[in-house]
């Protein structure tokens, strides 16, 4: 099995099966090209790093230096020393593997000012060595007036509910025919056996439960509530999810593990139902990821400020295209799926001041991560843009 070529090695073929002429011409044309995409990565507002597997910083556009501030002599900087809060560790292991997942997830600078930045971490498909990081400030967004959020969710409702609408249509048609059935069968205009019979009352209770879920979720997300903090065992909840789905656990021959840092964790302020929906979201998308069977594990333990969870399944993963859009509303890749659920997941973490993040290997698995702040403490609100470090 041969070993995949830097773009280094094959530049230096290339060179060298060209005459003297040629490479000349080579070469300036790779200048003109080099400039070209310069100009390009310098006009997007997101900010463009790429790392090595070191975590040194090989390159940067306009908008990564102005936003983390960053010095004319990189040689001894690195990127973790900028997005702190993030498991550098677990996520760039050594092997390459690790190494090749997808990430994404939102953290808290402190300087050159205060700010959220929302980031992926993307390998390169043709350099395992190499990865882009893509930044976004989301300060602003965190930062809107009332009168701007009521608007937008205005707008989200209005999206939702045509949402909704679309979406509990075959379920219902589904339903229709199927009643229209039985009740020709028991009026004796038509004969069905009895095991037909009962598959499709099977099949009217599974359409039933499933529109239960879409409206069920439409209002979880255009009606959550004021989340009620109170000191919550985040074990307790999530043993309690897993006893309620396992049904649907065994019926797709999930095996789930679970490992805790302590007997009892410590717990943390939240609001317990909410909390509960958010971890029945994850469990469930692992476990419908894992369609021939697999391995669901979870792992919770604690720092001295952090209550760390994590849920790690062993499914087809998520691509980075499939990463971009999977916490907007009806953007599902998921067959039967509406987007619902990453969008409630990813609103009850920023509520709850928790850190979500997700990494993944496409084909191999995906992980997402909850980082809770331990004492009652929750990540600092901004007070206006611009607020000192």
């Amino acid at each position: 099995m041969g070993v995949n070529k830097n773009f280094l090695d094959r530049f230096s073929e290339r060179l060298d099966d060209l005459d003297a002429n040629s490479r000349q011409a080579y070469i300036l044309r790779l200048a003109r090209e080099r400039g070209f995409f310069e100009t390009v990565f310098n006009a997007v507002e997101e900010g463009i790093l790429v790392v090595d597997r070191r975590l040194k910083i090989r390159y940067f556009n306009r908008a990564a230096k102005e936003l983390l501030a960053l010095p004319e002599d990189l040689s001894h900087l690195r990127v973790s020393q900028l997005l702190q809060g993030v498991d550098w560790r677990r996520i760039l292991r050594e092997d390459e593997e690790e190494w090749t997942r997808v990430a994404r997830q939102e953290v808290e600078i402190l300087y050159p000012v205060r700010r959220f930045i929302q980031f992926y971490l993307v390998p390169f498909p043709e350099d395992a060595g190499l990865a882009a990081a893509i930044i976004r400030d989301v300060t602003e967004s965190r930062n809107r007036t009332m009168s701007e959020l009521e608007r937008e969710t205005a707008s989200a409702v209005s999206l939702l509910a045509a949402g909704v609408a679309h979406e509990i249509g075959n379920p219902l048609n589904s339903l229709y025919l199927n009643l229209q059935l039985l009740e020709r069968s028991f009026s004796g205009k038509v004969e069905i056996p009895p095991e037909e019979m009962a598959e499709m009352v099977r099949s009217c209770k599974g359409e039933v439960e499933r529109l239960d879920s879409i409206i069920h979720g439409f209002l979880t997300a255009i009606r959550p509530g004021e989340p009620k903090f109170a000191p919550v065992d985040v074990k307790s909840l999530i043993v309690d999810v897993l006893n309620f789905m396992r049904p649907e656990i065994e019926a797709r021959q999930v095996t789930v593990n679970c490992t805790w840092g302590a007997e009892k964790l410590p717990p943390v302020s939240g609001d317990a139902s909410q909390l509960k929906q958010a971890f029945y979201n994850i469990i469930r998308n692992a476990v419908q990821a894992m369609s021939n069977g697999g391995k669901l594990e979870i792992f919770g333990y604690a720092d001295s400020d952090n209550l760390l969870v994590e849920f790690a399944d062993t499914g087809k993963g998520i691509t980075p295209e499939e990463l971009n859009t999977m916490f907007t509303a009806f953007k599902t890749h998921k067959a039967g799926g509406n987007g619902i659920g990453m969008m409630i997941i990813e609103r009850v973490c920023r509520e709850h001041g928790a850190q979500f993040g997700v990494v993944s290997v496409p084909g191999k698995g995906a992980a997402f991560r909850i980082r809770f702040p331990r004492g009652g403490r929750r990540l600092r609100m901004l007070t206006g843009a611009g607020a000192g470090a």
